[in-house]
């Protein structure tokens, strides 16, 4: 399936398909143990980037229907993807900036209401979600202040390096976005 996702601009960063120069942009960044972690990978293990590794995901953000990858200053940053059921008229979020080199500048937290903004206007859903390693509190600071609300914990659900970790649940619901959505407007939006 190809990426149908359409390319959102925000004030800082645009949201948009793959393009080939992305591959390189990705492996000019060295892999992050700290990134490895939040995701709640093996930091013991960390494997070199190589070109293949590089081409497979730029062609995963590719093949999903509404991924993008994120640019910011001409260049990949990371990727956001939404996972849409149908059925429940919901989707899951996932969001991801493997250039650490540009955390805290609040890309997260733009990426993230641009995406928001695109889930209720554009496609309508009554509700987004995602999970979260409890450890990360970088990622839930920007989740709350995007209008996330935890919901619940899986308890020990994840085994990360020999240690099981706890995951949080969180999520907004159409109604509370469309409450707080005019303080985001104007700041992410171009155009």
């Amino acid at each position: 399936m190809k990426n149908v996702s359409p390319a959102i601009k925000g004030l800082n960063v645009l949201l948009r398909k793959p393009k080939d120069s992305d591959v390189f942009d990705y492996l000019e960044v060295d892999v992050s143990q700290e990134l490895i972690r939040m995701y709640g990978g093996n930091t013991k293990r960390i494997a070199p980037k190589t070109l293949e590794k590089a081409q497979k995901f730029v062609q995963s953000i590719q093949e999903n229907k509404l991924e993008w990858c994120v640019e910011y200053k001409g260049k990949m940053i990371g990727q956001a993807r939404l996972t849409v059921s149908d059925i429940d008229n919901r989707a899951r979020y996932a969001v991801g900036i493997f250039d650490s080199s540009v955390w805290g500048k609040g890309l997260g937290t733009e990426i993230t209401q641009l995406i928001l903004h695109y889930a209720f206007k554009e496609l309508n859903l009554h509700r987004v979600d995602l999970r979260v390693l409890e450890y990360n509190k970088r990622a839930i600071k920007c989740y709350e202040k995007c209008g996330f609300i935890k919901e619940g914990v899986e308890r020990e659900g994840t085994l990360i390096e020999g240690k099981y970790e706890t995951d949080v649940f969180m999520s907004i619901l159409d109604r509370e976005y469309y409450e707080i959505k005019d303080q985001f407007i104007k700041m992410i939006l171009v155009g």
